[in-house]
């Protein structure tokens, strides 16, 4: 392989650790790494994390989306407006995040002070979730922003002439029609979520996740580490991107023939 060889041409660990190294580390995931825990309790941290912002921005983009591409009146009262925070990139948030939030955690929402259950709680910083929170908002609320304006006008007027009122509108035709651009949507808003990860995990306050782990390897030179943790990171990305893929192939087939 060319990074074995290139390993044993530079000899220098530091700089490029052999495959053995590092796959010696992916094959004992739950082994201690540099007293910050094992590969799969970083990345059960990290996956909270994600999934709880990706989470919240499920909730708010697709109602949301729904209504801009349904309501002329509701897209121009939100599109300027959102439009002028869609370019920022979720890093650029990090100052204001950090001088709104500083470092509290969900754990001051819970009673319990010990635990298995604080613990988590306690490592994920409400800073984490928003930036997570934006990298997710936009893509999935565009997209359903399009699945729903792209939905057939006709099929709405033969519904009203039918004597079907808004709520059937939505239900029966609007959910269903855009439901593929809205699937597709959430597929892109997790992977972008999952690659703000490492950013969010560089906020003051983080001590655990596997954007931590790496950071916290290269500091201490252990880039063996780094490079298990970013290959974590994309295996568990990939498996994540094709949960959605699946999801797609099974119950949205229907739309390459469509076409």
């Amino acid at each position: 392989m060319f990074w074995q060889g290139m390993s044993i041409v530079i000899d220098n660990k530091i700089i490029l650790p052999g495959v053995n190294d590092v796959f010696l580390l992916l094959k004992n995931p739950t082994m201690s790494m540099i007293g910050m825990g094992s590969l799969v309790d970083n990345l059960t941290i990290s996956l909270i994390r994600v999934l709880t912002g990706y989470t919240a921005a499920v909730l708010l983009a697709i109602p949301l989306g729904m209504l801009m591409g349904y309501s002329k009146t509701i897209f121009s009262l939100f599109h300027y407006f959102l439009g002028l925070f869609r370019p920022i990139p979720p890093l650029a948030w990090v100052p204001l995040m950090l001088a709104w939030f500083g470092v509290s955690s969900l754990a001051m929402f819970y009673p319990v002070q010990s635990g298995q259950i604080y613990i988590y709680l306690r490592n994920i910083q409400i800073s984490m979730v928003v930036i997570i929170f934006i990298g997710a908002f936009f893509p999935i609320l565009l997209s359903t922003i399009y699945g729903v304006q792209n939905v057939r006008k006709t099929l709405i007027e033969s519904a009203r002439t039918l004597g079907g009122n808004e709520f059937n509108i939505f239900t029966k035709i609007l959910i269903p029609a855009s439901a593929p651009s809205i699937v597709n949507g959430m597929r892109i808003g997790l992977g972008v979520a999952w690659m703000c990860l490492v950013s969010a995990e560089m906020l003051p306050g983080s001590i655990s996740g596997v954007g931590y782990l790496i950071i916290h390897a290269y500091t201490v030179a252990r880039t063996d580490v780094v490079i298990a943790g970013m290959i974590s990171i994309g295996i568990v990305g990939v498996m994540l991107d094709s949960v959605f893929k699946s999801i797609e192939v099974k119950k949205f087939s229907w739309q390459s023939k469509y076409r």
